[in-house]
């Protein structure tokens, strides 16, 4: 290995040290050693330390205790002309600089410098477990294939947005920190007017190489959240990070010592950097998967150098638009000011829906658009009515896949850079930017992009797609009411669809790429944990992909229909796991519950004292009546574990008649977020008065009424709440 890499790398862990422990010493004249700290919605405390070591860093004399321990990892510079490896010291140096770092931002936050402030922007910060899960699944499907670190600055603000946008079309998730001579590609993009944020998967940390961490304290968590590693199983958490999180750096300027030994500890978790300047490579030594650090001078390589250098596989299928496109712009938002023309919402007339045809009555690729002079009305910007009318033919085609493909319309749209999308159906809406405009995007080219994406996504049960886009209102409101015709049909379709009167479910194995013990039975009537997948999801998804994540289960016998068990959803799961797991009940929550892997959307968990259940979404980050936030609730529930009083679910299953049907259904829920009793409410109410009950949303408590669980026994006693009449849960 290099002597200069190595010496940079032990200078820079000193440096890091001696900044942590300067403002340590000013915070424990402030505070004293007794102050308590944690970073924002975690359950991992400092979840470096914490994974590396098993240390729980929950005040500043465990912060003292916590620097103590890099001084273990330190090295003296190598001297004169005495050549050794260097590698191990160097990697020493990298971690010992990640402690230091970690530290050093959770003091940073206790004096409230973080999240950094500046020029009117402020930087993300730490990054929450509630965005590591709800990024959960974008992750294990490949939707989301990794992310970058770009640290520094480019030449120009021309080649900071050029690479940006590649890696941005890739769909990988960017993080920004650091700075090169005062600059930085935030800034740099900022001043090109690039809309920054989760929404569009560029997110700036800090201003600093050192808030470089923020990004690599999100993958380590990803083995606890989602792998079930335990805290200091230092050697299964870095094989974790080199295996499955797919992540990257890209330094851009002059690197000095910080730059240095922040990369080295990146390379411990198998995380390659490729530079813009002529540094000394390291090629492989089997730390990444492929080389360690490697160089790229002409920008236009560097994007799709680091990505090969990390082994990542991009698949991306671009429309024959003149607009960039892919998942990283599904979040962008079209302001009124920026809008050159809409579609629908409460402007006009609109719909889209997606038909079955056979083979000969359709032109594959052919876009048709009907009404007076359509052109010259997009021409002239303002509102338009317009109907989307896609229909597909395949000789595997099924009626009951139109509503996912129609579900895909939303995506479909909204990938596109300077178009917007929102709502389905007949309550669709959708804006084209001046900017997309000014690109050359036609009315035709929304065509285009339903053509094309449903194609891609759909290859294997659609042959042909044709589209026709309506602009004359009365012919929107006459296809508009066949439409809900058709919908009304389909709906009744669905709503027979009961685990009972069908012999097949499927399961996701999505996450196991993440959560290799934990495998998802969706059911009829129990969709996936992350709300994403539901039967007929994973119904559409096999015969799109026969080898893929989702796969058939024959239901077999019933071992105990009312919890929910059967012999060969029990036979398929201990296959799917490798024995981890033999055997799940689908209704119940007390009795072998459904493993989770981390992506779930709420939390139920059982309250013994009220005989009955709360449910928590993901994104509440108040306290719960047992004493644990979500974030903490999170760490007994996924990873692949199956635990008893404890269950993820996604936030449609609430509402089901197969809810907790062995437990006593929706009569257990005491207690529920104010947010998700709102979200529920309609379907709810209607489940509450099947059951008898009509006014038990009002008799659960949430958080505007108690967090406790003394007070909560109050309230239900006083609303009369069934569950404390019901047999006991234990």
């Amino acid at each position: 290995m290099s002597k200069l890499i190595a010496s940079a790398a032990i200078r820079g862990a000193h440096k890091t040290y001696q900044q942590a422990e300067e403002l340590l010493q000013k915070v424990i004249a402030d505070k004293g050693e007794d102050f308590t700290f944690e970073f924002p919605d975690t359950a991992f405390f400092l979840p470096m330390i914490y994974a590396m070591t098993g240390k729980q860093v929950k005040t500043v004399g465990d912060m003292k205790e916590a620097l103590q321990m890099t001084k273990e990892l330190h090295h003296t510079e190598p001297e004169g002309e005495l050549w050794k490896p260097y590698l191990g010291e160097a990697l020493d140096s990298g971690m010992a600089t990640l402690f230091a770092e970690e530290i050093w931002l959770a003091l940073r936050y206790i004096e409230g410098l973080e999240p950094v402030s500046e020029d009117g922007f402020t930087y993300n910060g730490y990054i929450t477990d509630t965005i590591q899960r709800n990024l959960g699944i974008q992750l294990v499907d490949g939707t989301m294939p990794g992310f970058a670190a770009i640290i520094g600055a480019a030449p120009s603000d021309e080649i900071a947005v050029s690479i940006v946008r590649e890696i941005q079309e890739k769909n990988i998730l960017t993080f920004l920190s650091g700075h090169s001579n005062g600059d930085s590609v935030t800034k740099q993009l900022l001043r090109s007017g690039v809309e920054l944020g989760w929404d569009t998967r560029i997110v700036p940390l800090g201003p600093e190489t050192e808030h470089t961490l923020y990004a690599l304290d999100w993958a380590i968590r990803a083995s606890m959240i989602f792998g079930g590693l335990k805290p200091g199983d230092y050697a299964g958490n870095l094989k974790y990070m080199k295996d499955r999180v797919f992540a990257f750096a890209i330094a851009l300027g002059e690197l000095d010592d910080i730059k240095w030994s922040t990369g080295a500890g990146a390379i411990n978790m198998g995380f390659p950097a490729v530079c813009d300047t002529d540094v000394p490579v390291i090629h492989p030594t089997g730390v990444c998967t492929y080389e360690e650090v490697d160089k790229e001078f002409d920008h236009a390589k560097i994007a799709q150098r680091a990505i090969e250098v990390r082994g990542l596989k991009v698949s991306i299928e671009k429309p024959p638009i003149p607009i960039a496109y892919g998942p990283a712009f599904e979040g962008e938002r079209i302001r009124k000011e920026d809008t050159f023309i809409e579609f629908g919402g409460n402007k006009s007339a609109s719909f889209e829906w997606v038909r079955t045809r056979e083979l000969d009555d359709i032109e594959d690729g052919k876009v048709i658009i009907t009404g007076d002079d359509p052109e010259k009305r997009y021409e002239e910007g303002g509102v338009m009515p317009l109907g989307i009318l896609v229909e597909v033919a395949g000789r595997k085609m099924q009626q009951d896949f139109e509503p996912i493909l129609e579900r895909r319309m939303h995506a479909n749209i909204n990938e596109g850079q300077g178009i917007w999308h929102m709502g389905q159906r007949d309550i669709n809406w959708i804006r084209i930017s001046k900017a997309a405009k000014g690109e050359g995007f036609t009315l035709e080219d929304i065509g285009k992009i339903h053509h094309a994406t449903t194609h891609h996504r759909f290859k294997t049960i659609v042959d042909k797609v044709q589209v026709t886009l309506i602009t004359d209102e009365n012919e929107v409101a006459k296809y508009r009411d066949e439409a809900r015709e058709a919908w009304k049909h389909r709906d009744e379709r669905l709503a027979s669809l009961t685990d009972e009167n069908v012999d097949t479910f499927y399961s996701c194995l999505l996450c196991q790429s993440f959560a290799p013990s934990h495998t998802c039975v969706i059911t009829p009537e129990r969709l996936g944990l992350c709300g994403a997948y539901n039967w007929l999801d994973g119904k559409a998804a096999f015969e799109i992909d026969p080898t893929g994540g989702n796969q058939p289960i024959q239901k077999g016998q019933p071992i105990d229909a009312v919890k929910g068990r059967w012999t060969g959803v029990d036979e398929y799961i201990k296959s799917s796991t490798g024995g981890a797991v033999e055997t799940m009940n689908a209704y119940t929550i007390m009795d072998n519950p459904m493993t989770s892997c981390g992506c779930f959307e709420c939390i139920v968990a059982i309250i013994p004292e009220a005989n009955g259940v709360m449910i928590v979404q993901r994104g509440h980050t108040d306290m719960t009546p047992i004493g644990m936030k979500f974030s903490t609730l999170a760490g007994t529930v996924g990873g692949g574990l199956s635990t008893p009083g404890f269950m993820g679910v996604g936030v449609n299953f609430i509402t089901s008649k197969k809810f907790l049907f062995a437990d006593g259904g929706i009569k257990r829920i005491v207690w529920m977020t104010k947010a998700l009793k709102e979200r529920v409410k309609e379907y709810f109410d209607e489940r509450a008065k099947e059951e008898g009950v009509p006014d038990l949303l009002d008799k659960i408590a949430d958080e505007t009424i108690c967090e406790d669980s003394e007070k909560l026994v109050e309230f239900l006693t006083e609303k009369g709440h069934p569950a404390l009449e019901m047999e006991s849960m234990l």
